[in-house]
């Protein structure tokens, strides 16, 4: 196996490791489900660079946390059936980093949301004016969860091959729907625009033609991403 083809690999697995977590824990559920409700409040709350950061990072924080009591979970599981106090430990003290991680999450949501929501309520009806750069970053992390999402409510395929819908062909249109608002308001938008399109279909059809996916889980991947940055910059990226 080459290097190229062996992190590609790695990659995959690792990711095959996020979606069977969001499949079958329904703490991962939540938490995701969660993150992507915060995400989404970032938006609307018109947060700085450095709140994202602290929001992003408790966030992985939350999530690696609760995949590693998985992990521990079925290693456990896989050392005996029986009962065993070593590892009724090792599950409780995994369980515990969950939750201190998560209340980690509760505090760092509470010092950036809680100044906002009390002082400004009506935030929410208004159109927020933000970085165009930030709405990129939130807009692409959201598309990822979402495909991850989708990737484990049909079960099909792995995270990086194969499956509905295709991440891949999502994340390339989601950037080309970025590109465009972004460069809308500079004298070269419609280049920018045709050539981030014709990079975001050869991505597409590069999926299709190495029979990694077929035409339909391409083109549901495309509207996935296309659709979800375009709500996202059509609410508010800035005018």
């Amino acid at each position: 196996m080459t290097p190229r083809r062996s992190l590609l690999h790695s990659f995959n697995w690792a990711f095959e490791g996020i979606v069977y977590a969001l499949r079958y824990e329904r703490n991962m559920q939540i938490h995701f489900g969660l993150a992507v409700l915060v995400l989404l409040a970032a938006l609307f709350f018109s947060l700085t660079r450095l709140e994202i950061i602290a929001l992003l990072v408790a966030i992985s924080f939350v999530l690696i946390a609760e995949m590693f009591n998985t992990a521990v979970e079925q290693l456990m599981d896989m050392v005996t059936d029986e009962h065993d106090p070593r590892a009724k430990i090792a599950k409780d003290v995994s369980a515990g980093a969950v939750l201190v991680a998560a209340l980690n999450a509760v505090a760092v949501a509470y010092l950036v949301f809680y100044t906002r929501i009390t002082s400004t309520p009506y935030t929410v009806l208004q159109r927020v004016r933000s970085s165009s750069v930030d709405v990129t970053v939130i807009a692409l992390v959201l598309v990822i969860l979402l495909v991850i999402a989708v990737k484990a409510l049909t079960r099909t395929g792995t995270a990086l091959r194969g499956g509905l819908p295709s991440g891949h062909a999502a994340i390339a249109f989601a950037g080309w729907v970025a590109l465009t608002f972004i460069s809308s308001t500079t004298a070269y938008a419609l280049p920018i625009s045709l050539v981030s399109l014709m990079m975001a279909v050869l991505v597409a059809q590069s999926r299709v033609q190495a029979g990694i996916h077929t035409a339909l889980e391409v083109v549901l991947g495309a509207l996935l991403g296309s659709v979800a940055a375009l709500l996202i910059f059509q609410l508010w990226a800035p005018m």
